[in-house]
């Protein structure tokens, strides 16, 4: 949508849920966090093109993975994950990846 909220646009709808989006550095596409999968409490990261089609699934992990933004030039992505939590601890990281694309 536009900055004044006219010209709103859906992109998903999936029936899940989609959250966190935020816009990649070259403004063509968008990375969120959904429930896409079979498992309705295991949220990943994905990314689409601002026009809805390109749908493409970033992690693959079980539990959580989430709240994804880059770094400013692209080149980084930053995401929270309860991977590598003790077993029993209900604990987010902060994980830190290379962005290749």
């Amino acid at each position: 949508m536009d900055a004044d909220g006219s010209n709103k646009k859906q992109i998903t709808n999936f029936g899940r849920a989609s959250f966190a989006p935020y816009f990649h550095p070259n403004g063509k596409q968008i990375i969120f966090s959904s429930n896409l999968g079979k498992e309705p409490w295991n949220f990943e990261i994905y990314i689409i093109n601002i026009d809805g089609s390109g749908l493409e699934r970033i992690t693959y992990s079980p539990g959580f993975d989430g709240f994804p933004m880059f770094s400013y030039d692209g080149k980084k992505v930053i995401f929270i994950s309860k991977r590598n939590s003790p077993e029993g601890v209900n604990a987010n990281n902060v994980f830190i990846a290379d962005w290749i694309q």
